[in-house]
């Protein structure tokens, strides 16, 4: 059997609902039913939800870029940038710029990170590497916060944020995380 020319309409659920017409040569119904679609999670999304179990809280210390510590806390699995993106909106102190969203073109979410937790990251890729050339403050413990996932391994660790930062596109702007 032939499947007929298909018009989804995507539900909240994220599933299509599928609509054919005409016969599309090569397509099987068998094929048609085991269309999926999920929605796409907007940058940050995941971060903005609290912990669901306790055994997922990692506690954080930041340093702020005047000196103060901050005592924080994230779950497994978050993003280190788009957590501050969330801290920010209660603390302006802990903030992170961002400016390239996580696509590793900018080192305006630059962190120094406590030796003890630096060593328990994966390696830095090439181009996280390249992006941290063009950071300002760098120390040897410096990391890109777009590239740390938070794990259980990480409970503990000292984010220190560095003096400043220089965002080569439009410096002196600071976008709002959205």
């Amino acid at each position: 059997m032939l499947l007929r020319k298909i018009v989804a309409h995507a539900r909240p659920s994220g599933r299509l609902a599928l609509q054919s017409s005409a016969p599309v040569p090569g397509f099987t119904a068998s094929w048609a039913r085991s269309l999926r679609a999920t929605a796409l999670p907007c940058h940050g999304e995941y971060e903005m939800r609290d912990p669901d179990k306790p055994e997922d809280v990692v506690h954080l210390t930041v340093v702020a870029r005047d000196g103060t510590r901050h005592e924080m806390q994230g779950k497994v699995g978050d993003n280190l940038l788009y957590l501050f993106h969330r801290w920010q909106r209660t603390d302006p102190d802990v903030s992170l710029e961002g400016a390239c969203e996580a696509s590793l073109a900018c080192s305006t979410c630059h962190v120094v990170l406590s030796p003890e937790h630096f060593d328990r990251l994966p390696e830095p890729i090439e181009e996280e590497e390249d992006m941290l050339d063009l950071a300002t403050c760098l120390t040897s413990t410096s990391r890109l916060g777009c590239q740390i996932v938070l794990t259980k391994e990480l409970d503990g660790m000292e984010v220190t944020l560095p003096a400043y930062s220089r965002n080569y596109y439009v410096d002196g702007h600071v976008p709002e995380p959205h």
